[in-house]
């Protein structure tokens, strides 16, 4: 059993954005975490790749009961089928983060904001890079 925590981050929604997540066994080890630099982009996409980048990574295990947790309520129950995906732009994630939660038989469950600290800390590293990078570009075109 694996439990993994994904979150999003973007800082002006859309502004510079991370996704992370954080993969734990069945006794609770950390197994790994990492938090991507998304660019400029909004929330919601960075949910949808913290979950999509996360399943990518559950698949190279031997995974055979797999957990995503995550403290998007929207994105939780568009997977869940309960909210429609409205958002154009959200569509291709929503249907690849189905199609690889679906190959690895697993669930998502929406948890309170304050269990998803290291899977925020992560999307926040993430957002940091994508700052960083805007602003090393912004250096070099003056």
């Amino acid at each position: 059993m694996y439990k993994v925590y994904c979150d999003g981050a973007s800082r002006g929604n859309p502004g510079p954005s991370g996704a992370g997540f954080a993969v734990f066994d069945a006794a609770g080890e950390l197994l790994h975490s990492d938090g991507l630099p998304l660019g400029q982009t909004t929330n919601n996409v960075a949910e949808y790749t913290a979950l999509i980048e996360a399943a990518k990574y559950v698949k190279t295990l031997p995974a055979d009961e797999v957990e995503f947790l995550m403290d998007s309520e929207l994105v939780v129950k568009q997977i869940a089928g309960i909210y429609k995906v409205k958002a154009t732009h959200l569509v291709p994630l929503y249907q690849e983060a189905v199609n690889l939660v679906a190959s690895l038989n697993a669930t998502c469950t929406h948890i309170p904001r304050e269990q998803n600290k290291l899977a925020d800390k992560r999307a926040n590293d993430g957002a940091d890079m994508s700052e960083q990078a805007a602003t090393t570009q912004r250096c070099l075109c003056q």
